[in-house]
């Protein structure tokens, strides 16, 4: 049982790096992005890494929870919170993607905006969680 717990926080640790690295890249080609088609295009098929890297770091939290006997503390609720919070804000920036047509460069832009507060307020959080479980 001990082999699997601590396996288990080694992979939600390289998960959680994972996930800071896709968030660094997504915020990173956006910031570049010029072209909304070729930006759509790279978010389609980083969606679902995306995605993965944050499975991963829920499931291997839950598998640490039930080693654990499912002690839910404070620290324990306040990582659900965020990772629920992390996936309900790429939700709303995938939706708004979406929404974008082709040819407008200035809604393009707006996006830019909204999607960059997004993904910092994604990374902050992150880190902000890591840091806290660190000391």
């Amino acid at each position: 049982m001990n082999e699997m717990y601590n396996m288990s926080i080694v992979t939600h640790y390289y998960g959680v790096l994972a996930v800071l690295g896709a968030i660094l890249l997504n915020l990173f080609m956006l910031i570049k992005a010029n072209d909304i088609q070729k930006y759509k295009k790279f978010n389609t098929l980083f969606n679902p890494i995306n995605g993965t890297f944050l499975g991963i770091v829920i499931f291997t939290g839950i598998v640490m929870m039930a080693a654990k006997h499912l002690n839910f503390t404070v620290e324990n609720i306040i990582m659900i919170l965020i990772a629920i919070y992390i996936i309900v804000l790429e939700l709303k920036r995938n939706k708004a993607l979406k929404i974008i047509k082709d040819d407008f460069h200035s809604s393009f832009q707006f996006y830019k905006f909204f999607a960059i507060r997004m993904l910092i307020t994604q990374l902050l959080l992150l880190i902000a969680i890591s840091i806290w479980m660190l000391v």
